[in-house]
């Protein structure tokens, strides 16, 4: 369990240093977009769909490093006024709904990518992207993201990380 915790952390990291890279690359794009656009006055074709896709894409890849680093947004009211056993009993539920979302998208984004792969989809812009190129982010990154939901639920049920972040000594006591 310790080996797949450490595991799932290690990759985690390296989504969201991927993702990362990913917005930096999107940043030198747009500078490149507007240097040959309004300083040698010629069109632009393929920057503005690559900074949509890899946007998105870093989205999804990032996540799982989001989910890691407790990144995302969490109002903590109703942790801070149940007690220990309350709030792990909580945080199991909300990770447990969350980690069947995830899977779910997963499933169906691989759908969505197989599908595209198959039939040869191409974006409809004079770039013509293979559709499948863009949409792997998704059941990568909710994959991705769904393992580290099993994770944070091992390190929960092991007593490896406390529920919220909250210790047991931090609750609201009622009048």
């Amino acid at each position: 369990m310790n080996t797949y915790i450490k595991l799932i952390a290690s990759l985690s990291r390296l989504c969201g240093v991927i993702a990362a890279l990913m917005v930096l690359s999107a940043v030198v794009v747009v500078c490149q977009m507007v240097l040959v656009r309004y300083a040698f006055n010629h069109p632009t074709i393929w920057q503005t769909e690559f900074v949509t896709y890899v946007l998105i894409a870093a989205t999804f890849i990032g996540s799982p490093y989001v989910l890691l680093t407790r990144g995302h947004v969490n109002v903590d009211l109703l942790p801070l006024y149940l007690g220990p056993r309350g709030r792990l009993a909580l945080a199991l539920v909300a990770s447990c709904v969350s980690l069947a979302f995830c899977a779910l998208v997963a499933w169906y984004g691989f759908g969505l990518w197989h599908e595209a792969w198959e039939k040869g989809w191409e974006s409809d812009t004079i770039w013509a992207v293979r559709l499948w190129i863009p949409y792997l982010a998704m059941p990568i990154g909710f994959t991705l993201l769904s393992l580290q939901y099993v994770a944070d639920i091992l390190s929960l049920l092991s007593g490896r990380d406390l529920p919220f972040g909250i210790h047991p000594q931090d609750t609201v006591k009622g009048d």
